[in-house]
This record gives C-alpha cells, structure tokens and sequence, in this order.
C-alpha cells in the first residue's frame, strides 16, 4: 500500500471514532432488560467462583470428618 492509501485509511478510521449524537430512543424496557442481563452475567460469574472454591472444601471437610480417629500412644518411654 502507498503512504497515501495508508494515510486515507487512518483517517477514516479515526473519523468513524468521533462520537456523535444519536437519534434514538431506549424505552424502560430495553434499559430493565439491559440491567438484567448485567446482573445475570455477575451473577453467574459469582456463582462460578464460590462453586469452584465450595466443592473441594466440602470434600476436604468430609474427608476430615470420616477418617478414623489415630490409636492412643502408649506412654512408656
């Protein structure tokens, strides 16, 4: 590509960047949607960590309580 061509696309890459105004409206419906599927997102991403931490605790929990007690030393030395 020329210098030319490369520059001409620069700029109308950093032309589609300047914000403008936008001509449209979000009713209540689409804003409560779009909080919803936010919160479903961190939801799930919450719900996966604890899980990920709960389980092997659980089992290490477990484990400790059924394992047999050690026999008493004996004493004598």
């Amino acid at each position: 590509m020329t210098p030319h061509r490369i520059s001409a696309l620069t700029g109308a890459i950093l032309l589609t960047m300047i914000p403008a105004i936008a001509q449209a409206y979000s009713g209540p419906g689409v804003g409560l949607g779009a909080i919803g599927v936010v919160l479903g997102i961190l939801g799930s991403v919450f719900l996966m960590t604890v899980s990920l931490v709960w389980y092997p605790v659980k089992r290490l929990i477990r484990g400790l309580r059924q394992r047999p007690a050690a026999p008493p030393r004996d004493s004598k030395a």
